[in-house]
């Protein structure tokens, strides 16, 4: 494990296929294809869904990848390819930008780092999602 990095927790929610649903009022702001790296340094490509009260992180398992090794090297409860963040779990949300990499890093009050890396495309529409009713 590199240093920095700690696992990290993927909650079970209700998700059938890939529709999301929503709590009783809860509002989906919008939703990204994404990479999402995780406290513990791997990384997951996927959809994060904002809404207004979680993130929500669907990982897809890459097809090359033999589900007893996914097992052994992914985290926890990866049969789910889940991870809710409560926005009032939130700390603080820092922004890196440079010319092929725009990174949004939300850091949790147990001090984890989840980053999701949106490439070279333009982050502020996320950012903005994520900022929305933070507490």
């Amino acid at each position: 494990m590199h240093e920095g990095c700690y696992p990290f927790f993927i909650s079970t929610v209700q998700n059938i296929g890939m529709t999301l649903l929503l709590e009783p009022g809860e509002i989906k702001k919008d939703t990204w294809a994404i990479q999402y790296i995780s406290p513990a340094c791997l990384r997951y490509n996927g959809k994060l869904t904002i809404t207004n009260r979680r993130l929500v992180f669907t990982a897809k398992l890459n097809e090359y990848v033999n589900q007893s090794i996914a097992d052994v090297l992914l985290e926890k409860d990866v049969k789910e390819n889940l991870l809710v963040i409560i926005k009032a779990d939130i700390k603080d949300l820092k922004v890196e930008n440079n010319q092929l990499s725009k990174k949004a890093i939300v850091i949790l009050n147990d001090g984890s780092r989840h980053t999701f890396n949106y490439g070279s495309l333009n982050i502020d529409r996320l950012v903005d999602a994520i900022h929305d009713n933070l507490p």
